[in-house]
């Protein structure tokens, strides 16, 4: 999985450290799906077209996942692990530690190159928070709030 896909996995919820917390309604929506699919061969045949014109309205019925807030989720990790020393709001390097990924210049290499840097990947100033900026916008393109202090 790529870095940028382990950083989404984390703050939407999906096999992070808050359980799916966050971000678990995309995993709810195909559940309820299979049970309907599953109920319908048991009627008898003639009952069956009765009841797949009924099933289909239900598919439709859930709405979308809403908008993560990704400042709030990260606060509530940030409040959780009890650590307040660190500046995820601007440092890249922060922001992976406190969503327990390694933040090693390799990684951040490898964060750069899927992202789309194009300066040197020497782990400067800039290239980290080109990073951070970068993150955040592409997290928001994915379903996340972004405050426009954290993208810009």
């Amino acid at each position: 999985m790529s870095i940028f896909g382990k950083i989404k996995d984390v703050i939407f919820g999906h096999n992070g450290p808050l359980g799916g917390q966050f971000g678990g309604k995309k995993d709810a929506a195909p559940a309820p799906a299979p049970t309907p699919a599953g109920g319908a061969p048991h009627p008898a045949p003639t009952q069956q077209p009765q009841s797949a014109p009924a099933q289909a309205p239900a598919t439709p019925a859930p709405t979308p996942a809403q908008p993560v807030d990704v400042e709030q989720v990260l606060t509530s990790i940030a409040a959780q692990k009890g650590n307040p020393n660190l500046n995820w709001r601007t440092s890249i390097v922060d922001l992976m530690k406190l969503l327990d990924l390694d933040s090693s210049l390799d990684n951040r290499k490898e964060l750069a190159t899927e992202l789309g840097y194009s300066g040197a990947k020497d782990g400067s100033a800039e290239m980290n928070i080109w990073l951070h900026k970068a993150v955040m916008r592409e997290l928001e393109k994915n379903g996340g709030t972004v405050p426009a202090s954290m993208k810009d």
